[in-house]
């Protein structure tokens, strides 16, 4: 058997911390500077101050989004959170945890025969955490879905 990371106690959330950083922090940082220039330049009328905030506005709340991945798994099962989009899965549902080298987040293929992106685990930044996290994950997936076998599939 492969080496298997300990279990973590339950819940626990998986989600890419240097990535989530970067981007909430350069989402203040552009709405600032851009609302400053608004306020600064004496030329622009009211209008085009506001249109120049709604712009810095629209933009944070892009990188907001990009910031938003997360898995959580609890005893019950994981929750996958995408950019716009969230899941519930029960453990028994996912068959494999998967992040290949190349990769650009941690796949599960699940027992209808689909496969989920889980954005929450991204080797972007911090490669070796997010192996970790993959590992952690899929040793999860296995120690809770021993419990039915039939549930198993492939």
């Amino acid at each position: 058997m492969p080496d298997l990371p300990d279990l973590p106690a339950l819940p626990v959330t998986f989600r890419p911390g240097r990535t989530r950083a970067v981007l909430l922090t350069a989402s203040v940082a552009i709405f600032v500077v851009i609302t400053v220039i608004a306020i600064l330049l004496e030329q622009l009328g009211p209008g085009e101050r506001m249109s120049f905030v709604f712009t810095g506005a629209l933009l944070s709340c892009v990188l907001l989004l990009l910031s938003r991945p997360k898995v959580v798994a609890d005893e019950s099962g994981v929750t996958v959170v995408n950019i716009v989009g969230k899941r519930r899965l029960e453990w028994a549902e996912i068959l494999q945890v998967n992040l290949r080298p190349g990769d650009p987040w941690v796949f599960l293929n699940l027992s209808d025969g689909s496969s989920l992106p889980a954005l929450g685990i991204q080797p972007g930044i911090a490669k070796q955490r997010a192996i970790e996290d993959a590992r952690t994950l899929r040793a999860l997936a296995e120690a809770r879905s021993i419990g039915d076998p039939e549930t198993r599939q492939g």
